[in-house]
């Protein structure tokens, strides 16, 4: 009796957040069924054409199709890489520091960025980014020419990248924080005696004490890989770079909501949803067979 009561304590727990997940992420797949159809909203889903996968073929013919897959790929690559690459340095450079309180300022101040959104971080890049902000007055003073940060297509991907690192590399490192604090010291006083210094001891000890939760983070991001970041682009692009910042998200937002073509709109996200799953399941086995992690 005790059980069957806990059971549905805790069926009753997770009762909102089931009935959230049906109604917007289980619902809204019946919707998929427009990358099929000439969909016209005055008619509706069940009185508008089946034209089966043309949105499909359409949307392979297209050029742009080549390069949103292409920028999405590549922007998210980067950002992964480089989302693991500095949290870790900078989650070593803080284990280094002694002082308590010093640690604990430098925590605070490189997690702010995370809680501030895309609108007001995409305000604030641009002005610094313009042509007489203050990263062009000291580009100016070295190099002599400004450089037009959001409106070239060799810069825009770097600024991209840069600026998410940036905002979320703080909120990263905890994590990195909370897997160094999980390696017995014990070794530490183990390398001393061996006469390892600083450095060593972080290659020695550190790194490998790590390495499954970079493996993991690492491994559980490749299912997010089609996910370049839709607020941040949004707010910081503009047609001018349209060829190297245009993505699957920003791509679909302006078929479908601007240009009215709902039906290519939708087969590009079921496209997209479709790849996402794969490389999901990709991931948590990987992750299952490098890191030991698993859901179920």
């Amino acid at each position: 009796m005790r059980d069957s009561k806990n059971t549905i304590h805790y069926h009753l727990m997770l009762a909102p957040g089931m009935i959230l997940l049906i109604i917007f992420g289980i619902v809204p797949l019946f919707g998929m069924a427009i990358a099929f159809q000439d969909f016209i909203p005055v008619k509706g889903i069940w009185g508008s054409k089946w034209v089966g996968f043309e949105n499909f073929s359409y949307m392979f013919q297209l050029d742009d199709s080549k390069i949103i897959f292409f920028n999405t790929i590549f922007i998210s690559l980067m950002k992964m890489v480089m989302n693991v690459i500095v949290p870790v340095s900078t989650a070593l450079l803080l284990h280094e520091i002694v002082f308590s309180r010093i640690k604990k300022w430098m925590q605070t101040i490189i997690y702010l960025p995370h809680f501030l959104s895309w609108v007001i971080l995409a305000g604030i890049l641009s002005d610094m980014l313009s042509q007489n902000g203050i990263v062009n007055q000291v580009v100016t003073a070295i190099a002599g020419e400004p450089i037009f940060f959001l409106g070239s297509n060799d810069w825009f991907p770097v600024v991209v990248v840069l600026s998410d690192v940036w905002k979320e590399f703080g909120f990263n490192t905890i994590i990195f924080l909370a897997a160094l604090t999980a390696i017995n010291p014990s070794l530490y006083e183990a390398a001393s005696i061996d006469g390892a210094g600083r450095i060593r001891k972080i290659w020695s000890v550190t790194l490998p004490g790590i390495l499954p939760t970079i493996i993991l983070v690492s491994t559980l991001n490749i299912g997010s890989i089609l996910n370049a970041g839709f607020d941040q682009i949004y707010n910081l692009y503009n047609p001018l770079v349209y060829e190297s910042g245009d993505i699957i998200d920003t791509y679909v937002y302006r078929i479908g909501l601007v240009q009215y073509q709902y039906g290519l709109a939708t087969a590009v996200g079921a496209l997209k949803s479709v790849v996402g799953f794969i490389l999901i399941f990709v991931s948590y086995r990987l992750a299952s067979k490098y890191a030991g992690y698993r859901i179920f």
